[in-house]
């Protein structure tokens, strides 16, 4: 699918694009490519003069694959954008950006929701778009804003798991669903820590390659300012997480060892009923007490009172607390 804008009055106007004499008629800011098709990559091509990237192309890490400036002067960029894949899960996708004949070119897999926030802002903030360098710079801004509002749910959501955690007793079915909350929440910390840096690199780039108007210089700045805050909130939450996956693991721990307690104090009130029937259960054949009328209920009161003395010690003292 192929999104094409124009700028109209500082906004961002979307038209629609069925065959490639729609695509020549216009002179677009933003050509926006999702899932390409091959004939849609010939039109690029051939009216731009721009060769798009194949989808083998975006998972090179090396700063010289993902950002530079080819033989001919184009800018390439390569950027990860946070967003929800299947089941809620967090994800991240790389996006392929082509900066040439004062056009942004993106492609990427599938709509993001960063995306879709720029261009619905652009419809509803006439001016805030000059060129296609602010359309780039806006994407970053919306994508710093995303991850913000991902780590103010990640919050609301430990906060939940610290009331949890933090009660006097924690059932071994509750820890596991707080392990796994936590499990996830850790997840998409770290993506987010993650897309982060790969975006101030990006800005970084762009900053250095001078292409920037002092205008929009600023705005790179503000924009590597708000991630750098946002990399604090990161290192607070891994701190958090960890806490509370400490927590939780010892609650684990105390009770499974009031489980090994349980079991150690049975065994250990159990010994004398079981020293006494052992003795009375030898077949020697001289045995005063064979002959007794009362020795059998005798050996059954003292078995029921040798486990019952330990069980009292034991409560007296609060072992079995």
């Amino acid at each position: 699918m192929i999104n094409v804008f124009v700028l109209q009055n500082g906004r961002l106007n979307q038209v629609n694009i069925d065959s490639r004499s729609d695509l020549e008629n216009i002179v677009p800011v933003w050509v926006d490519l999702t899932e390409p098709t091959d004939d849609e990559r010939a039109w690029v091509k051939s009216i731009y003069g721009v060769t798009l990237p194949d989808e083998d192309e975006f998972s090179d890490i090396e700063a010289s694959a993902r950002y530079f400036e080819a033989e001919n002067g184009d800018l390439h960029l390569r950027t990860d954008f946070l967003f929800e894949g299947e089941d809620d899960a967090s994800a991240t996708m790389t996006v392929a950006f082509i900066l040439a004949r004062n056009i942004l070119f993106s492609v990427h897999a599938e709509d993001l929701p960063v995306f879709r926030l720029v261009r619905m802002r652009a419809r509803s903030r006439p001016g805030s778009i000059g060129d296609y360098r602010d359309v780039l710079l806006d994407l970053y801004e919306t994508d710093a804003e995303y991850s913000a509002d991902a780590l103010e749910g990640i919050y609301q959501k430990l906060e939940a798991v610290s009331h949890s955690v933090l009660k006097k007793s924690l059932s071994d079915q509750a820890a596991a669903e707080v392990l796994n909350t936590i499990a996830h929440e850790e997840d998409l910390n770290g993506r987010i820590r993650r897309n982060m840096m790969d975006t101030r690199r990006a800005v970084s780039f762009l900053m250095r390659g001078r292409l920037l108007s002092s205008e929009q210089f600023e705005d790179a700045r503000q924009i590597l300012r708000d991630i750098e805050s946002l990399d604090g909130h990161t290192a607070f939450l891994f701190d958090k997480i960890n806490f509370l996956m400490d927590a939780t693991v010892g609650f684990i721990n105390i009770n499974q060892n009031k489980i090994i307690k349980i079991f150690s104090v049975a065994s250990v009130a159990f010994l004398p009923p079981t020293l006494i029937a052992s003795i009375y259960g030898m077949n020697f054949k001289v045995m005063p007490e064979l002959d007794w009328l009362i020795g059998y209920p005798l050996a059954i009161l003292m078995m029921v009172g040798s486990a019952i003395a330990p069980f009292w010690y034991f409560r007296r003292r609060g072992w079995l607390n």
